[in-house]
């Protein structure tokens, strides 16, 4: 969500009224996070200046680790040169950080060309929101999901009650720190994420949403005691019940 945002930003930076427009103080403390959405705090050091030069040798992009040539456009500015900057100061201050961790790694390999087509910065504002839209629509629709064994059939479904919530085992990356709590595209997916990890015993679909519109599903590693509620669905594992304690 965070690069998302951000990508948007500098598409809509990259092509404002005024031109293109580079953020000379890139640090992630020059952002916050608005209903959802990245902004910028501070516009003092923005610039719409590009760099002015006579021959390709006068447009060389340095950052610390890596140095990028540019060509000299017609009219004598650094082609691009505020646009790209912008862009890989998002890769080595945001994408690094955050995009290799937490995907589905059906996804996971979408994000790493993004990763490294910013890094080499052979992807421009462009082409990397695209790409972001892309694992976007794949992430929400449920695409990416691979054609596998249906597993929910392993489970017992009992309508109308939840299990009582409370601290058990912990995964990662969980929305709480109480317990297991992931985004799932669907029950068939929460129980392939159950049968992957040894602990879970049960799982519900619970009524919460994430910025995607996908569910959160709370995984379980004991047969807690059950409360009614109208809404909701126990998944149990078949090999994990009993017909004494159902």
């Amino acid at each position: 969500q965070i690069c998302l945002s951000l990508v948007k930003l500098l598409f809509y930076l990259a092509h404002s009224p005024l031109g293109s427009i580079a953020l000379l103080d890139f640090q992630p403390r020059q952002f916050v996070m608005v209903d959802g959405n990245l902004k910028v705090t501070d516009m003092d050091d923005a610039s719409t200046e590009e760099l002015s030069c006579k021959e390709d040798n006068d447009c060389t992009l340095d950052f610390p680790t890596k140095s990028f040539p540019l060509q000299c456009s017609a009219v004598g500015k650094c082609e691009g040169i505020n646009e790209k900057k912008n862009l890989f100061n998002a890769y080595r201050y945001f994408f690094t950080y955050l995009l290799p961790h937490s995907a589905p790694p059906a996804l996971r390999p979408f994000l790493s060309n993004i990763l490294n087509a910013t890094g080499d910065l052979r992807y421009g504002i462009n082409e990397t929101l695209k790409a972001f839209e892309k694992v976007l629509h794949l992430y929400k629709s449920g695409l990416y999901l691979q054609k596998r064994p249906l597993l929910l059939k392993d489970y017992i479904s009992l309508k109308g009650f939840r299990t009582v919530e409370g601290e058990d085992y912990k995964c990662w990356p969980s929305y709480s720190h109480l317990g297991c709590l992931l985004s799932v595209h669907s029950a068939e997916e929460a129980a392939a994420i159950c049968n992957s990890q040894s602990q879970c015993q049960s799982f519900i679909i619970t009524q919460q949403r994430t910025w995607t519109g996908r569910p959160l599903a709370s995984f379980q590693s004991s047969l807690t005691d059950l409360i009614p509620d109208a809404n909701a669905v126990v998944y149990i594992k078949r090999s994990a019940s009993s017909g004494k304690r159902l």
